[in-house]
């Protein structure tokens, strides 16, 4: 059990840890601040994942569903608390509180919502998560410090390169569950070549202690913004829509369908997990579905196995050194590793819109025009630079402007004046009239 629990952690550590090693330097944080988000990134993960598999009352899927901190919060929270240190991590906890008592309170609604949130709709924003995270992985290839001397040299680009090079090369060599975390491997051997250069950071693991709590509310009360709560509000939407999707896939992979029941109870669990975490200085949680591919692979269905992953996961967070290590990992290397686990996000986004009927009435204009408008952002950083600043938080997030321009399109043109009779809203649920099997939305294996 204890073995089987640490693949699982060893197949998602990277995925936790990187969006507060995102968040933390985009605040302002210093690299100690930035390992302390790890730790408690860690230990707030296996609190959800312990309320997702072991649960109680309605809380809980009572799956294998491992629980972590999602990318979909990731371009919100820096627009949210850019260059603003603790008090931008505050706000950001404040918003993420909030948000997830509204979503615990709609939960048992939201199922029956599911079909407002097709294929079109979560695969046009799973595909500008990854799209929206690209940019700092190629911050980091070039150093992530555009004041610094070296930013952007032919050795940060080097090594990046390299890096990335590495992970793909082990993708294709390795087999099984090696190469579930080709990954992980990939920034062990990049960081091992990159230390001899003076490109590795000793700070934050030279301060940090043996054996650590992650003190709550470390950086300060929280505090709640509007616009910022309204961000977060749609990624919690956001994440409760993959979640689901994950959860109808596990279901058929476990032989038990995910009723409605269970979705309310795994939902429940995300949306508890989510509020409990600020209080620990963590993140929004939602499903990991690259341990969904594990439990497939594996055979092993035990939902206590991956209990005792959240269980280490809780240790992990209890042990400042261990969360720390992954500072030791220079930016360059953890962008050419990025490039290749954010592009997963936007693949796996398209992999979900192949199943979205793009040739049936308007959904191929659903996706272009949501798309376009999500990248508005990207492309072009000051577009909105004369709106007031509460409304940038929301505008300057290019998940959140495109998540709003989809769920109204597809409000619009396949739902408005149409009326959906059962087995429609089961289509717009799995993407397809395909038979059984084959309907589930793919899903969101490296948005997590």
């Amino acid at each position: 059990m204890f073995t089987s629990g640490l693949q699982h952690v060893a197949a998602m550590y990277a995925g936790v840890v990187a969006p507060p090693m995102i968040v933390g330097p985009a605040v302002g944080l210093s690299a100690t601040d930035t390992a302390f988000l790890m730790g408690a990134s860690l230990f707030t993960a296996g609190i959800a994942t312990l309320l997702q598999t072991l649960g109680f009352w309605k809380v809980g899927a009572r799956l294998p569903f491992v629980n972590g901190v999602s990318f979909a919060g990731v371009t919100p929270m820096v627009a949210i608390g850019r260059d603003r240190g603790a008090d931008g991590i505050t706000v950001i906890f404040g918003a993420i509180i909030v948000a997830s008592v509204l979503g615990f309170v709609l939960t048992p609604y939201f199922s029956k919502l599911v079909r407002f949130f097709p294929p079109v709709v979560t695969g046009t924003v799973i595909t500008l998560i990854g799209v929206s995270l690209l940019p700092v992985a190629f911050n980091w290839s070039q150093g992530g410090n555009s004041t610094a001397d070296d930013y952007g040299s032919m050795k940060n680009i080097g090594m990046a390169a390299l890096t990335f090079v590495i992970v793909l090369a082990l993708r294709k060599v390795l087999r099984g569950f090696l190469q579930q975390i080709a990954i992980l491997l990939g920034l062990v051997a990049g960081t091992v070549i990159a230390a001899p250069l003076g490109m590795a950071n000793l700070d934050a693991i030279k301060n940090a202690d043996i054996v650590g709590f992650p003190t709550p509310f470390h950086f300060g009360a929280p505090q709640f913004e509007i616009a910022a709560i309204v961000s977060m509000c749609i990624v919690m939407l956001v994440c409760m829509t993959e979640s689901t999707a994950d959860m109808l896939a596990l279901g058929r992979i476990v032989d038990r369908p995910a009723d409605e029941r269970v979705i309310e109870g795994g939902l429940r669990a995300d949306t508890l997990g989510s509020a409990i975490s600020p209080l620990f200085n963590g993140f929004m949680c939602s499903a990991f579905a690259q341990n969904i591919g594990l439990v497939a692979m594996t055979k092993v269905r035990s939902r206590f196995v991956v209990a005792a992953g959240g269980g280490i996961l809780i240790l992990l967070g209890l042990c400042p050194v261990a969360a720390s290590v992954i500072a030791l990992v220079p930016l360059p290397v953890l962008g050419g590793a990025g490039i290749v686990l954010f592009g997963s996000v936007a693949a796996s986004g398209i992999q979900t819109l192949a199943t979205a009927a793009l040739e049936k009435g308007e959904n191929a204009l659903i996706v272009a025009a949501s798309v376009g408008i999500g990248l508005i952002p990207i492309a072009a950083p000051e577009f909105y630079h004369a709106f007031p600043k509460d409304a940038l938080v929301v505008l300057d997030s290019g998940i959140s402007t495109g998540c709003i321009v989809a769920i109204a399109l597809n409000l619009a043109f396949n739902h408005l004046g149409k009326k959906s009779s059962s087995d429609e809203v089961q289509e717009d649920v799995e993407g397809s009239g395909k038979p059984d099997g084959a309907t589930v939305p793919a899903p969101a294996a490296a948005v997590h």
